[in-house]
C-alpha cells in the first residue's frame, strides 16, 4: 500500500521547546513596542471611528488586502505583491506546521501537502525573494526622490532575504539529507537539494541544524523588533484603513467647541500633539514612507517646501522622542521643521494627500488645525490671505478689491430673489446660490448668467439670495479661521432655514462641499447639486439638448473640491461630451486630478513666479492639444486662464466653463 505523501515535521530539530521560549520572549518584547504606540495614541482627544462596522470592513478587506492604492503605481505594485502576498503564505504555511506538530492534527499530508505546503509554498517564497531583489535594486540603484532613505528600511529588506533565503536552504537540505521522495513538489527546494546532495548527510544534517536555530532567531528577532521600526505599518496600516473617515474627504475638517475651549483655556487649533485626536496620532505610526503623498501634492511639484511625507514623519519623530514624551505640551510649529508656517500656508487643502495614501492618513486636516493656532491665537498668517478675512468680516466676501454687487450679474434678467418670490407666492423650488467667485468677478458672472439662462430654457422654477447672500466661509475655514467660518456658516444656515430652502444649485464646488458635507454640523441639510449635475440631469430628462456641439477639441480640469473631494467627476464629462465633438483627457484626472494652485486660501496670495501651481497645471492641458480647458469652478477658472495665458504662446486656447460650453452648443450664443 503507498504511503500518502507527508514529510516529518521539525526534522533534525530537538529541544523544541527552546523554540517557544524564544517566541514568548519575542511577543513580549513587540507586545511592550505596541503597547508604548497605544498609550501614544490614548494621549489624544477622542475621535469616533468605529461606527458603521461593515462599511469599515468591507474598505479593510478592499484596500488592506486588496491594495486597491498600492497596486496603483505598477512597479512598486510588482514587489510590494510579491512580498506582501509571500509572506502572507508563509504565514498560513508555518502556522499549519505548528498545528500538526502541537496539536496532533494531521494537515499536512495527502494532496494538500504536495499542492499548498510544498508547491504553493515555494513559489510564494520565491516570489519574496524577487520582490526583495526589486525593492533593493530601486532604494540602492534606481533611488526615487520620494522615497526616504535609512539604513533601517535597507536593514529591513536585507532580513527579509535571509528569511526566505534560509529557508528554501532548509528545506533542500532536508529533501537531501532525507531522499524525500516528494521532493520535487518544492521546485526551489528540491533544486538546492541537487545542488547541495554531494556535501553528504552528516554535513547536510549539521548544516540544517544551525542554519534552522539561526532562521528561527532572524524570525523572532524581526517579530520583536515590528513595533520600533517601520515596519509597525503592517499591523497600524489595516488599523488605520479601518479607523478611517468613511464621509468624503471634503468632510475632514471638524468643527471646535469654542465654548469648551473658553472654559479650560485650551488653545484653539493644535499648538502640540495633545491638539490632535487618538486616530491623528495612530496615523503617525501608520505611515509606510513610501512618499506618494508628496509625489502628488502640487505644491511640492512646483518646488515649494510643504511635504506632506515629511510633516506626518517629522510629527511621528517628535512623538516618540523623550522631550516630547516628557513634555507633552511642547509646541509642534517650527520644531518640526517640516511644519514651518511657511510650509503650512503653501497647503492648497487639495485632497491629494489623503487619496493617494495606501493607509488612509489624513495629512490635510492636521495642516488646518496648525493653522487654526496660527490664526486664531497668534495672528500670524500671510498679510494677503488676513485682507481676505478682513474682507469676509467687512464685506462678507473675500475679494477686498472689487466694486462688482452680488446682482450685476443678473442685470436686465427677469430673475426673482428668493424673498420676492415668496412675496408674490410664486413656487421656487430650487435655490440658485450664486457665491462670492461667481458674483463679484467680471469673468465668472458669464458663466453663472449661462447657467441661470439653461435653467431657465429647461423650465425650472429657481430664485437666488441676491443682497441677502454671503460667503459660505470656505475661505476661512481653510485658511484657519474657524472662528470665523462657524458665524458665517450659522448666518447662512439660519437664513436657509428661514426661507425654507430644500434643494441648493451652485457653480461652486466650494460653496457645494460646505453646503453638503459641513453645513448639517449647524442644522443645515439640504440637497445639494454642483450645477454641473444638475444640468446633467436635465439632459437625461429631455429639458436641454445640445444641437451645436463644437468641433473644437475640449479637455475638462477636475476642480478638488468637486472630484477628489466629493466623487463628482462624470457629470461635468457628460456636458463636455455633449458640447464637443472632440474630447481628450489630461493625465492626471478624476479623482487623481492635480490642482489649480486656488485651494486653501492660495487664491489669495502671490506665489513666486517660478513655483506657481497654476502654471503647472495650465502645462498639462496644454500638452493634451486642446483648444478649451473645461472648468467646473470660479477659482480653477481664474487660475487657469492665468496659468494659460502664461504659457500658450501663439495658440489661442481659452478656458470655459462647463455651463457655457453647454449654452453655446444649445443655440444659446
Amino acid at each position: 500500500m503507498n504511503q500518502a505523501p507527508t514529510r516529518e515535521v521539525l526534522w533534525n530539530i530537538s529541544n523544541v521547546w527552546l523554540m517557544y521560549v524564544l517566541f514568548g520572549i519575542s511577543l513580549v518584547i513587540a507586545g511592550y513596542g505596541f503597547y508604548r504606540r497605544v498609550a501614544t495614541w490614548r494621549r489624544g482627544l477622542a475621535s469616533d471611528r468605529f461606527d458603521r462596522p461593515k462599511e469599515r470592513l468591507q474598505r479593510l478587506l478592499k484596500h488592506a488586502l486588496g491594495q486597491r492604492r498600492t497596486i496603483r503605481e505598477k512597479y512598486a505594485a510588482v514587489f510590494h505583491s510579491f512580498i506582501y502576498t509571500g509572506f502572507i503564505v508563509l504565514t498560513i504555511a508555518t502556522t499549519v506546521v505548528a498545528v500538526h506538530h502541537d496539536f496532533g492534527l494531521p494537515l499536512m499530508q495527502g494532496a494538500f501537502y504536495l499542492y499548498f505546503q510544498s508547491f504553493i509554498v515555494d513559489i510564494f517564497g520565491a516570489l519574496v525573494l524577487i520582490g526583495v531583489s526589486i525593492a533593493l535594486w530601486r532604494r540602492l540603484a534606481l533611488k526615487p526622490q520620494k522615497l526616504v532613505y535609512t539604513d533601517e528600511a535597507e536593514l529591513i529588506l536585507g532580513t527579509i532575504f535571509l528569511i526566505a533565503l534560509t529557508g528554501f536552504l532548509l528545506e533542500g537540505w532536508r529533501i537531501a539529507a532525507t531522499n524525500d521522495p516528494w521532493g520535487a513538489w518544492s521546485p526551489i527546494g528540491y533544486l538546492v537539494a541537487l545542488i547541495s546532495k554531494p556535501m553528504g548527510k552528516s554535513a547536510l544534517t549539521t548544516l540544517h541544524l544551525l542554519v534552522w536555530w539561526s532562521h528561527a532567531v532572524l524570525v523572532f528577532g524581526f517579530i520583536a523588533a515590528v513595533p520600533y521600526t517601520k515596519m509597525i505599518h503592517v499591523v497600524t496600516g489595516p488599523l488605520n484603513i479601518y479607523t478611517s473617515r468613511l464621509e468624503p474627504s471634503g468632510a475632514a475638517l471638524k468643527a471646535m467647541d469654542f465654548d469648551k475651549l473658553a472654559e479650560t483655556g485650551e488653545p484653539m487649533g493644535v499648538k502640540t500633539l495633545a491638539g490632535f485626536t487618538w486616530k491623528d496620532l495612530a496615523d503617525f505610526d501608520a505611515c509606510t514612507e513610501c512618499g506618494r503623498c508628496t509625489a502628488v501634492c502640487p505644491a511640492n511639484a512646483v518646488g515649494k517646501e510643504l511635504s506632506p511625507r515629511d510633516i506626518i514623519l517629522g510629527l511621528r519623530n517628535f512623538a516618540r522622542s523623550e522631550s516630547a514624551i516628557r513634555n507633552p505640551q511642547s509646541a509642534i510649529i517650527g520644531a518640526v521643521p517640516a511644519t514651518s508656517p511657511d510650509a503650512l500656508w503653501q497647503c492648497t487643502t487639495c485632497g491629494a494627500c489623503m487619496e493617494a495614501c495606501p493607509v488612509f492618513i489624513e495629512q490635510m486636516p492636521k495642516i488646518v488645525d496648525m493653522r487654526r493656532f496660527l490664526v486664531m491665537e497668534e495672528a500670524d498668517f500671510p498679510d494677503t490671505m488676513q485682507e481676505a478675512m478682513t474682507s469676509l468680516e467687512s464685506r462678507q466676501h473675500p475679494f477686498r478689491g472689487t466694486q462688482a454687487t452680488r446682482l450685476d450679474w443678473a442685470d436686465g434678467l427677469k430673475i426673482k430673489t428668493i424673498a420676492e418670490a415668496r412675496q408674490e407666492n410664486l413656487d421656487a423650488e430650487v435655490l440658485f446660490w450664486i457665491g462670492c467667485g461667481g458674483a463679484l468677478i467680471e469673468r465668472n458672472q458669464k458663466v453663472v448668467l449661462a447657467t441661470a439662462q439653461l435653467l431657465t430654457k429647461a423650465g425650472v422654477k429657481f430664485a437666488i439670495l441676491g443682497r441677502e447672500e454671503k460667503c459660505t466661509g470656505d475661505p476661512a475655514r481653510r485658511i484657519g479661521n474657524e472662528f470665523l467660518f462657524e458665524m458665517m456658516a450659522k448666518d447662512n444656515v439660519e437664513t436657509l432655514n428661514g426661507y425654507g430652502v430644500k434643494k441648493i444649485v451652485t457653480s461652486c464646488p466650494h460653496c457645494f462641499n460646505t453646503f453638503r458635507n459641513e453645513y448639517p454640523q449647524f442644522g443645515g441639510s439640504y440637497e445639494v447639486f454642483h450645477h454641473s449635475e444638475f444640468l446633467a440631469k436635465l439632459v437625461d430628462e429631455g429639458k436641454l439638448a445640445a444641437t451645436m456641439p463644437t468641433d473644437k477639441t475640449v479637455t475638462f480640469h477636475d476642480p478638488c473640491y468637486l472630484g477628489r473631494h466629493n466623487g463628482v467627476t462624470e457629470a461635468p464629462r457628460q456636458l463636455v461630451q455633449l458640447a464637443s465633438r472632440n474630447t481628450v483627457e489630461m493625465k492626471m484626472n478624476r479623482e487623481q486630478g492635480f490642482c489649480c494652485g486656488g485651494g486653501g486660501g492660495m487664491s489669495f496670495v502671490d506665489e513666486p513666479k517660478d513655483k506657481r501651481v497654476n502654471q503647472e497645471r495650465a502645462r498639462q492641458a496644454l500638452e493634451t492639444g486642446a483648444d478649451v480647458v473645461a472648468v467646473g469652478c470660479p477659482f480653477c477658472m481664474t487660475m487657469l486662464e492665468d496659468g494659460i495665458n502664461a504659457r500658450r504662446g501663439e495658440r489661442d486656447v481659452k478656458v470655459m466653463d462647463v455651463a457655457e460650453l453647454l449654452w453655446e452648443s444649445t443655440k444659446g450664443k
